[in-house]
């Protein structure tokens, strides 16, 4: 067999020297691309370039690798050329093992430095500071909806969304010895432990449920005590040296949240955008029918739309919605000028391309 393996090998350790040499050679075009950026004071990172290279590169691709494959080895590539420019720092919801972590390294590829923060509000400081270049914050769950103190944060902080990536959470019971017996209270950030209802209440009905900041920090807690459990995907499990007591216990088999990416600059249109408001009219019968006629009389689709109260004691809400499309795009741009003198309140998160493997 391993004569046979012999001649196969050899031809792999042939082609790997060229694609290490094609690889520098890339390396070495994005290292001038780059000085050439340094001089026009351009971003180093330009998602909706790095969406198009990957979309290219998926339809040439003639197999039989699979165009998630390409994808991700592409994703790194440039990851590791951008990292020749500049070694960016993300930040994220940590510690260390978070669905959030998760969705920065499949979005900038791994040749970053990522930052984990101990709850939402750091995150956004530390974008918003310059102590971080990118932020990546869950903003929709598929089973629990919207996360609201997203949702209150990009209310509150002039932030601007460059990016946005969607990512299948599978939830997992974790702890430090194999099963389920000796469990005294189970740790999770609430919408994981709101996700795995059902699980809990058919296996766990009596023990506690416990709210941490984030699901990795239940599993670090995990971790250190053996009568405790934790709800988190397999990275956790690894980074915390866990045994998955039980796999795959979300009550939605295609439970997806989708994670957003706070930058500074508005990435250009490639035809297949979204850009995310903040409105809010009077409280008075029709106001919200009126704000949305721009919407339909421009053609201009929607793709979500989520109210929050606005604190105000008054009844007023603030309403958060995704149009399809990009803010240059002629139907979009005429439909935003109107809402903006129809509104009491209008703010522009900005326009980015809609994730697509």
């Amino acid at each position: 067999m391993d004569a046979d393996l012999k001649p196969l090998r050899a031809q792999i350790d042939a082609l790997d020297r060229q694609l290490l040499d094609l690889l520098n050679q890339r390396a070495k075009l994005a290292q001038q691309i780059g000085e050439h950026k340094q001089r026009l004071d351009m971003p180093v990172f330009r998602p909706e370039r790095e969406r198009e290279v990957i979309a290219k590169v998926q339809q040439a691709n003639a197999g039989p690798l699979h165009g998630t494959g390409i994808a991700a080895i592409w994703r790194e590539i440039m990851s590791a050329c951008r990292a020749l420019e500049a070694r960016q720092q993300i930040a994220f919801l940590g510690p260390e093992g978070t669905y959030s972590e998760q969705a920065a390294r499949q979005f900038f590829g791994s040749s970053c430095a990522f930052l984990p923060c101990a709850d939402l509000d750091e995150v956004f400081r530390s974008q918003l500071s310059g102590a971080s270049a990118y932020a990546v914050v869950a903003i929709e769950n598929s089973t629990e909806g919207a996360v609201a103190r997203t949702l209150d944060l990009l209310l509150a902080h002039p932030v601007l969304i460059s990016g946005e990536i969607s990512l299948a959470i599978h939830h997992n019971l974790l702890r430090k010895r194999p099963g389920t017996d000796g469990i005294r209270a189970v740790l999770a950030h609430p919408q994981a432990l709101a996700q795995c209802r059902q699980w809990l209440d058919a296996h766990l009905p009596a023990i506690e449920r416990r709210a941490v900041a984030s699901n990795a920090e239940g599993a670090r807690l995990a971790a250190q005590d053996e009568t405790l459990a934790a709800i988190a995907g397999e990275q956790a499990a690894s980074q915390y040296l866990l045994h998955i007591a039980a796999a795959r216990i979300q009550d939605e088999a295609q439970n997806r949240t989708r994670f957003v990416v706070l930058g500074t600059q508005t990435p250009q249109p490639t035809g297949h955008d979204r850009t995310s408001l903040i409105l809010s009219v009077p409280n008075r019968a029709g106001a919200v029918f009126e704000m949305l006629k721009p919407l339909a009389e421009h053609g201009v689709s929607m793709s979500r739309f989520e109210s929050r109260p606005a604190r105000s004691g008054a009844w007023e809400y603030f309403y958060y919605i995704d149009l399809e499309g990009h803010q240059d795009d002629p139907p979009v741009r005429q439909a935003l000028d109107e809402l903006r003198r129809a509104c009491a309140f209008f703010k522009n998160l900005g326009s980015y391309p809609i994730w697509q493997e």
